[in-house]
């Protein structure tokens, strides 16, 4: 045997043992169910409390069973599953729309409180749920509450929390070797369903002709949540409309008119108890232009306006891969969002504190840098000043890219590359 053929071998062998050993493991600890733990954020722009609200245990974990400890180091927060002898054993790094509320100009002045859920693997013995936030001075993960969980407490609700149905919109194999994604109907009412399994459909199809999705498409299941709204439409205080939906989306989130968000994600997360779920992407029955995405927590916008594809696939780049924002001229809420003496989590943008890990390898020797916002590079991978809400300080991959503006053809390298890493992490 030649030695490529026996290296490659080699290869072969130690990952189907790596696979086994991370099986096992999955199967010692937990069981094929998932727990969600509804928890409730409050504070203020200076200090910060989570408190635990409720246990569900719900139908299958999803979720990958040999990709258990999260290796991204993504999230302004974290959520760590510990054994009784201190061994952790599940992670995951997220977002919510309490921390965006922290740097706005009403944290300043007043307390407020956020619902948020988050799933785990159903643990076979006692565990512990430890919550950390990112300190903004440091970018260093501080505790900020522990929560018990016996498996056995009688007080973890089983019941079936909706009567939904739901469609398969595109299937590929077993949930737990493929990226989940749940489409949430908002604003639907029971007449308009046909109209949500449609958009639903189109919206499969604005994903898979971009890439890198559309040549890891046989990663993906989709599926869609027919979750029934009383009135069509949603929320939009500015014009004092109101309407009872099923997961009350809102425009102007923190008075911004084109913020469209569901200020009570528990809401969406019951949505989807009854299905296998990585990412939920909730799709607003709306032709007004607007759209949220929030790392690990949900995407959503509009499902009829002509830039409808463009937002999505933004939106999800957030919510899904954990990117940043590349623009810094539209209006935002925020206030010093980023803290210019350390180093950004997000892939896609830098403060040059710690490049080396991000892009700069990518970064051909003639390119100069800081590069020119010039057409000269405009398919060139470089150091473009401006980014994150911020017009100094910050900088981006590509002069245009789909985190940056509707306009652009799609994502930059940089972008893509940060998108298949999340994909592998759910499916290999």
């Amino acid at each position: 045997m030649s030695s490529l053929k026996f290296s490659i071998v080699g290869l072969i062998l130690i990952s189907s043992i790596t696979t086994l050993f991370s099986q096992e493991r999955y199967n010692r600890f937990f069981t094929q169910e998932r727990l969600r733990a509804d928890v409730i954020f409050g504070g203020d722009e200076r200090s910060q409390m989570v408190y635990l609200d409720a246990l569900f245990k719900e139908s299958i974990w999803s979720g990958s069973r040999t990709n258990l400890i999260d290796s991204f180091n993504y999230g302004e927060y974290r959520y760590k599953v510990f054994t009784q002898s201190g061994e952790e054993i599940f992670s995951k790094g997220f977002n919510n729309l309490f921390q965006e509320w922290r740097t706005t100009a009403e944290a300043k002045t007043m307390k407020r409180a956020f619902m948020g859920s988050y799933w785990i693997p159903f643990p076979k013995e006692r565990v512990t749920i430890v919550f950390y936030e990112r300190l903004k001075e440091s970018g260093e993960m501080s505790e900020i509450g522990r929560f018990p969980v016996d498996p056995n407490d009688k007080l973890i609700n089983s019941e079936i929390q909706n009567n939904y149905k739901s469609d398969t919109i595109h299937y590929s194999g077993p949930p737990e070797v493929k990226a989940d994604i749940v489409f949430v109907a908002e604003g639907y009412t029971a007449d308009e369903m046909d109209k949500f399994i449609k958009d639903a459909n189109r919206f499969a199809g604005y994903l898979f002709d971009i890439e890198p999705y559309k040549s890891r498409k046989n990663d993906f299941n989709i599926w869609a949540v027919r979750s029934v709204s009383r009135d069509s439409g949603c929320d939009i205080p500015q014009s004092d409309i109101w309407k009872s939906t099923a997961v009350s989306s809102s425009f102007y989130t923190f008075r911004i008119d084109r913020y469209l968000t569901a200020p009570n994600q528990k809401l969406v997360a019951s949505s989807v108890s009854n299905l296998p779920c990585d990412a939920m992407y909730v799709i607003v029955n709306t032709d007004k232009y607007g759209g949220g995405g929030i790392y690990n927590f949900y995407g959503l916008s509009m499902s009829d306006h002509k830039f409808s594809a463009e937002v999505f696939v933004h939106e999800l780049g957030h919510s899904f891969a954990g990117l940043g924002d590349e623009y810094y001229s539209s209006e935002v809420a925020y206030e010093e969002f980023y803290n210019l003496n350390i180093e950004p989590w997000e892939p896609n943008i830098t403060t040059l504190k710690n490049f080396d890990s991000k892009w700069r390898s990518m970064i051909l020797p003639e390119t100069p840098q800081p590069t020119p916002s010039d057409p000269e590079f405009k398919n060139v991978v470089g150091l473009f000043e401006g980014g994150g809400y911020m017009a100094k300080g910050i900088y981006r991959p590509y002069l245009d890219c789909r985190m940056k503006a509707n306009t652009a053809e799609g994502f930059c390298p940089v972008c893509r590359i940060s998108i298949e890493r999340v994909i592998d992490y759910y499916t290999k």
